[in-house]
């Protein structure tokens, strides 16, 4: 019934597509910075030239999301990882590269099938409390991201020379002025002339005489130099906590909508998503490596003299030579750069979901005044407050910045995971028994590490590895009789099918496999998400009141530890 032929035959069904919110804007062909798919073309890719110029057309959320996701922060987090530990940590890296691509392949199956912006589904499914929250600490956990990143370009153009306040405005402008120009190719290729600039960290890790049989030990062995501390845990949940944040949810849905990806071309985001995956991991192994050099040489002492970005460039400089010290400057501009765009787009999405104002990319100032009102006030807010503050307030800001992504992510990829399961909102595109699973089983570590790092970042005292230990302790005993009650509940009273749902004939048991497959894929093909106000409520599931309950309690205790923690040199 369908080619198979190829990994991606599936999206080479010929059909139209017409997003569940429609706007003029989102009516068009797909114009992407490397070349253009025409909203009539229903030709198969049979012949590798055409699957790669379809390729090469559809590129760009997924790897724009996960190159933005090595930010300043990002930046930081790696070369000191380097720094402190030499290679030790590269382990850390390659299991992370399955987490970012799951996670950002069910938000670009969400802005595919659905059409709807992913502050606006939570608004729908969840309510207006759960959506204001999401959005309104997504807005705040946004605006200090973005502080970082405007941090990461004074420090940058600081080893040139260039005034903070000079290079900063620079930036600003630059973000604004391409964004509001009203082409979306225009941006696009703003992104990519940037994402081919950030391959600096290629020759920066090759002028770290970096130890190939060390490093291929390393990535695959885990370990850590010197041994298990309870600063090396705090370092690799660091890592972690930098591979997904809430931003990145937001900003790739609506991007995928904005450039009028189809579930039609789905397979090819997924592609693109999972080539950003690899690049990201890859730079930020050279990030580590380049940071290495630092660890090996021993010259400026113990690993804890490490003190933010502009003594690392210049450290690096000394040790390296100043070619090298201006590679690192470079490599955190174009870092900083990348994701102060994405982190400010993501905001603007959110706001026009959330007030339901136009917020596109395609539209200039005239026809989007909101949507682009709100990406100029927070880019020139932040740069405000980067020029005006001094370096403690910015440092204290970038710790405080990590937290609040703790404390957030556990209601982001619940929120996610919700939704992907969701058969309303996704129909037979919702995940499978195993992605749940391995997500799940993801969701778990993420929350247990991301608590671990705020209360080691709110208590600086407590013992690290004891803390995750406990950490993991509590989660296991938690877990245990939930999945019990889940599983009981489950057997007692299965939930309907999406075939029983839409009225089709039920698949048995003694179906042959290649059979269900077919079905599947023929449901996937013409089912598309109804309007937002056809669909039904959801189904008041044990899992779904579970999670949320939790949720409200996690949040809960987050808010209470958080306040006494800010509270308590009052009370003495």
């Amino acid at each position: 019934m369908f080619p198979r032929d190829s990994a991606i035959a599936l999206a080479d069904t010929k059909l139209d597509y017409a997003p569940a919110v429609l706007d003029p804007a989102h009516i068009g062909d797909i114009e992407g910075a490397l070349g253009t798919v025409r909203l009539t073309d229903h030709a198969s890719r049979r012949s590798t030239r055409r699957r790669l110029l379809t390729f090469l057309a559809i590129m760009g959320p997924g790897l724009i999301v996960m190159v933005g996701d090595n930010d300043a922060g990002g930046v930081q987090t790696y070369t000191q990882a380097g720094q402190a530990y030499g290679y030790s940590l590269l382990w850390v890296l390659a299991l992370l590269l399955p987490v970012l691509v799951i996670s950002q392949e069910m938000v670009a199956r969400l802005g595919a099938v659905t059409g709807v912006g992913h502050a606006r589904l939570i608004r729908e499914r969840f309510g207006r409390t759960w959506a204001a929250f999401a959005v309104f600490d997504l807005f705040i956990l946004n605006f200090l991201t973005l502080l970082t990143e405007f941090v990461g370009v004074y420090f940058g153009f600081a080893y040139f020379g260039i005034p903070k306040l000079a290079s900063v405005t620079a930036a600003g402008v630059a973000l604004f002025v391409i964004a509001a120009s009203g082409k979306f190719r225009w941006w696009e290729r703003f992104m990519f002339a940037l994402i081919s600039a950030s391959l600096v960290f290629i020759p920066a890790a090759l002028m770290a005489h970096p130890r190939w049989t060390s490093i291929g030990y390393h990535s695959l062995v885990p370990g850590v130099a010197g041994g298990v501390s309870g600063q090396a845990i705090l370092l690799i949940v660091a890592l972690v906590g930098t591979t997904v944040a809430p931003w990145q949810l937001f900003f790739q849905q609506s991007n995928i909508i904005d450039k009028r990806i189809s579930p039609r071309w789905l397979n090819y985001e997924r592609l693109d998503t999972i080539v950003g995956g690899f690049l990201t991991t890859i730079a930020a192994g050279a990030m580590i490596v380049f940071g290495a050099a630092l660890f090996h040489s021993h010259r400026f002492g113990s690993p804890a003299l490490y003190t933010d970005s502009g003594w690392f460039n210049h450290a690096i400089s000394a040790t390296l030579g100043p070619v090298a010290g201006a590679l690192a400057a470079v490599m955190l501009i174009v870092a900083s750069l990348v994701g102060a765009a994405a982190v400010s787009l993501s905001s603007s999405y959110a706001f026009g979901d959330s007030f339901g104002s136009r917020n596109s990319l395609h539209r200039g100032l005239r026809s989007a005044p909101q949507f682009y009102a709100a990406y100029a006030a927070q880019i020139f807010l932040a740069c405000l407050v980067v020029a005006v503050a001094s370096n403690a307030f910015l440092g204290t800001a970038t710790q405080y910045v990590q937290l609040l992504a703790g404390i957030l992510l556990p209601s982001a990829v619940l929120f996610l995971l919700l939704l992907c399961n969701d058969p309303e909102v996704l129909g037979p595109w919702v995940n499978g028994t195993a992605t749940n699973i391995v997500t799940s089983l993801i969701v778990g570590v993420l929350v247990v590490l991301s608590a671990d790092l705020t209360i080691a970042t709110l208590f600086p005292h407590i013992d690290g590895v004891a803390l995750t230990e406990a950490c993991f302790g509590v989660a296991a005993a938690a877990t245990a009789p939930a999945s019990a009650l889940l599983l009981v509940a489950k057997h007692r009273k299965a939930l309907p099918t999406f075939l029983d749902r839409v009225g089709a004939s039920k698949v048995t048991g003694a179906a042959r496999p290649e059979a269900s497959r077919e079905v599947r894929n023929t449901e996937r093909a013409v089912w598309r998400m109804p309007e937002l106000n056809q669909l039904r409520p959801p189904t008041p599931s044990l899992a779904r009141r579970a999670s949320l309950l939790v949720l409200r309690c996690y949040l809960i205790a987050s808010l209470l530890v958080v306040g006494f923690r800010a509270f308590s040199p009052y009370l003495r």
